[in-house]
This record gives C-alpha cells, sequence and structure tokens, in this order.
C-alpha cells in the first residue's frame, strides 16, 4: 500500500478548512476542482464556500455548479421606512 501523495494530504487538510477560508484564488484550476468535488462529497458546500468557489472564475467549477443547478440562497431584503411621508 502506498502512503498517500502530498497533493492529495493537502487537499484533505484543506477541506477540513474550508470554511475559514476568505480566498481561494491562489489555488491552480485542477487542484481547486478537486477539491470542489471533496467539498461536494463531505457535505461541506455551504452559501459562503460556494461563493468562494465561484468568486475564482473556474470554468469547470461555474459548469458543474450551472449543471446541478445548485442556485444561492437570496435573502430578501425587507423595505424599511425612512421617514413619515409616502
Amino acid at each position: 500500500m502506498q502512503p498517500p501523495s502530498l497533493l492529495s494530504l493537502t487537499i484533505d487538510s484543506a477541506l477540513l478548512h474550508i470554511a475559514h477560508f476568505t480566498d481561494l484564488s491562489a489555488i491552480p484550476d485542477p487542484i481547486l476542482a478537486q477539491l470542489f468535488m471533496k467539498t461536494l462529497h463531505a457535505g461541506k458546500l455551504t452559501e459562503k464556500v460556494l461563493k468562494l468557489f465561484m468568486a475564482t472564475g473556474n470554468e469547470e467549477i461555474l459548469y458543474f455548479v450551472d449543471s446541478l443547478n445548485i442556485q444561492q440562497i437570496l435573502s430578501p431584503i425587507l423595505p424599511t421606512r425612512c421617514s413619515e411621508k409616502f
């Protein structure tokens, strides 16, 4: 049995801490795609994490999100009253 590769260990470590990242743009596209797939399979794809992946502009991830019809949650903004006049 071969030991895991350094890349595999790195992706697994990133997966454990994915919720704490603020930017994924420095990660190369092939590694980013693997991290996205592992994140999805591990059930760690939250709204914040999805936004991080979408912000990278990676075409493979954008296509995969679109093909699975994954949508961001849009929170409604309730109107507020600015003055007593209408």
